[in-house]
């Protein structure tokens, strides 16, 4: 049975980060607890990845879909190669995208990607791997890292939903790389999991109203 991940109180990450950060603390207790399950599919979670680059969460789920169907229920290598340009492209996507995917596949292929050995691979050396591949960039290999690997230390500076609700938090649109990396410098090893509270409170509606630490 798939493994469901709980974070509440009594979770050791929940409350280091409650010790260290006032403001995380107070989007934690609003929340309350966090329940997930890993991506087992990483090949589908990267092609959603290339599909999504550059659109809404809307969108790409829309097209994701579409694509899901064409591969009768669920994307892997071998639905994918039975596809033409022309079926993939037929969801919405652009031909430099199709292109993606099919550089992704080959890659699972002949092995350069290999998602059995990233379980055990270092944080850094699973983005050497996946970067190497044109069309997977910094952004898609840390979401891969975060919701597949489950890795708790990943800092996602490049993904606007993680900075929407970084931005509700701090009340701040300095996004510079050097300037999230201060702010978040204090969540220590687990980024990824102060990262997850951001984007539940963006799920949640709750970056439509101010955020107020003692209200």
């Amino acid at each position: 049975m798939e493994k469901i991940n709980r974070l509440d109180e009594n979770s050791e990450s929940i409350q280091y980060l409650c010790q260290k950060d006032k403001h995380l603390a107070k989007v934690i207790k609003m929340i309350g607890p966090l329940e997930y399950r890993n991506v087992e599919n990483g090949y589908a979670f990267l092609t959603s990845q290339i599909i999504g680059q550059m659109l809404s969460n809307k969108v790409a789920d829309i097209m994701f879909a579409r694509l899901t169907k064409l591969c009768d229920g669920e994307v892997t290598v071998d639905s994918i190669a039975k596809l033409t340009d022309e079926q993939i492209r037929s969801i919405g996507i652009s031909h430099p995208k199709v292109k993606y995917i099919r550089n992704l596949t080959v890659a699972v292929n002949n092995g350069d990607v290999d998602f059995e050995a990233y379980q055990t691979m270092d944080n850094d050396a699973v983005i050497k791997s996946l970067t190497s591949v044109k069309g997977i960039g910094m952004w898609s290999a840390k979401m891969y890292l975060i919701f597949s690997l489950n890795r708790p230390d990943i800092l996602p500076f490049e993904d606007i939903a993680f900075l929407q609700g970084y931005s509700w938090v701090y009340k701040t649109d300095d996004y510079k790389k050097k300037a999230v990396e201060k702010k978040c410098k204090k969540w220590g090893h687990y980024s990824s999991i102060a990262a997850r509270y951001m984007y539940r409170a963006l799920d949640m509606g709750l970056t439509k109203e101010p955020f107020h630490l003692y209200k």
